[in-house]
């Protein structure tokens, strides 16, 4: 059984500091030239989870991430054009 994930985009002040994220979630990602982390949560504790995030001091803004939002099945009903662009 999948557990529901939902991504959060967290910009930070200090990318050190950033790295005590783990405890809230999974920690995937933390840029230190942009000053950004991604961490993945359960869906059924985001809310909360946020609201504690917004607390900490070195935590600027924090973004939803709608990957999991996107459609990702395609249809085949557009027909192929490779064949326009060969030479």
């Amino acid at each position: 059984m999948m557990i529901e994930r939902s991504g959060l985009i967290i910009w930070v002040s200090d990318t050190k500091a950033a790295r005590n994220l783990e405890r809230f979630g999974s920690l995937h990602y933390i840029s230190k030239k942009m000053n950004y982390a991604v961490l993945y949560i359960h869906s059924s504790k985001l809310e909360e989870t946020m609201k504690s995030l917004q607390k900490l001091p070195y935590v600027k803004k924090i973004e939803r991430s709608y990957r999991n939002e996107i459609k990702t099945e395609y249809s085949s009903n557009m027909p192929d054009k490779t064949r326009f662009y060969t030479l």
